[in-house]
């Protein structure tokens, strides 16, 4: 088995962050989040402060303050990364130090937002940030936020660098990405992990050789995708179909209205499954609608999940 995999496992998964009603983080809610999806084994390790956690919407000192949180939440029982990624260089050595210090070995770093750099300032970015830590970083390609995508070949030329050990892919931008990452890296690193990080993609993506995903859906579908790995492996391929499909309509219903982060419909429906209480995303993400929320508990009902 790949040795990311075998450590972190498949299912990565990005913790929602609660808030109170003012849109203060509320540690106590997360401690309670992170209990129920160990609890109930919905995951193979945490990632705190990724996109799901509204990463973008938070400041320095709350997303240190959630990597300690969730350290000490998870008290070793399941692993946990730290997304670190920020819009500068610098910061983003800075947190990822932070993250270090509290613990924890794997850092998932978006490519930077915002400021668009070609292909070799973003390899002049990583390739910084790896040297300045000890800890294993997962690259993140995410092209409908940052602005760019990472191409095969740069992702290809960080593989060579001994601690830049995987790329999640936000495989919906690109669909046949995972299969141009597996050829750029196949050569240069044959450990180099290759996670899925869309949840509407996993059945496409597993076929391309995608090891994993990294699912914010996994706060309610965990065994569901489990059981679909299970079953491709075993080449149950019929099987792996029929249980992807309900995933698949509850998470599509998430996007509804153009909606691009689904957190504003992801967040009820979460805490409505989990008991949890999580607030509404962060300003300026609007609220969900009752019709937007009528179609998603709708699906979540239907499938015996309320």
């Amino acid at each position: 088995m790949n040795p990311v995999v075998e450590k972190y496992g498949r299912i990565l998964l990005p913790l929602i962050t609660p808030y109170d009603e003012n849109e203060n983080v509320d540690y106590g809610k997360y401690e309670e989040l992170i209990n129920y999806v160990i609890e109930k084994d919905v995951c193979d390790s945490l990632i705190v402060t990724g996109t799901t956690g509204e990463a973008s919407l938070l400041t320095f000192d709350e997303r240190v303050k959630l990597f300690e949180t969730a350290v000490k939440a998870a008290a070793g029982r399941k692993p946990v990364i730290a997304g670190t990624g920020c819009a500068s260089t610098k910061e983003t050595i800075a947190l990822t130090k932070k993250a270090e210090e509290c613990g924890i070995e794997l850092c998932l770093i978006v490519c930077p937002f915002y400021n668009k750099p070609t292909q070799e300032g973003v390899y002049n970015h990583f390739k910084a940030i790896a040297e300045s830590t000890k800890a294993s970083i997962l690259l993140y390609n995410i092209p409908i936020f940052v602005g760019i995508n990472m191409e095969a070949e740069t992702v290809g030329r960080l593989a060579a660098i001994k601690n830049i050990v995987g790329v999640k892919d936000e495989a919906g931008v690109n669909p046949t990405q995972i299969t141009d990452f597996y050829l750029a890296t196949k050569d240069v690193d044959p450990d180099f992990a290759l996670y899925n990080g869309d949840d509407v993609m996993l059945l496409p993506t597993i076929v391309q050789g995608a090891m994993g995903i990294v699912s914010g859906g996994a706060h309610i579908y965990g065994h569901e995708i489990r059981a679909i790995f299970d079953a491709f492996a075993k080449g149950e391929n019929e099987k792996a179909k029929e249980l992807f499909v309900p995933m698949y309509e509850f998470c599509k219903s998430t996007g509804q209205n153009g909606r691009i982060l689904p957190n504003s419909i992801l967040r009820p429906a979460i805490e409505a499954v989990t008991g949890v209480k999580l607030g509404p995303a962060r300003s300026p993400l609007a609220p969900a609608t009752d019709a937007e929320m009528e179609v998603t508990l709708g699906i979540l009902k239907k499938q015996g999940k309320l």
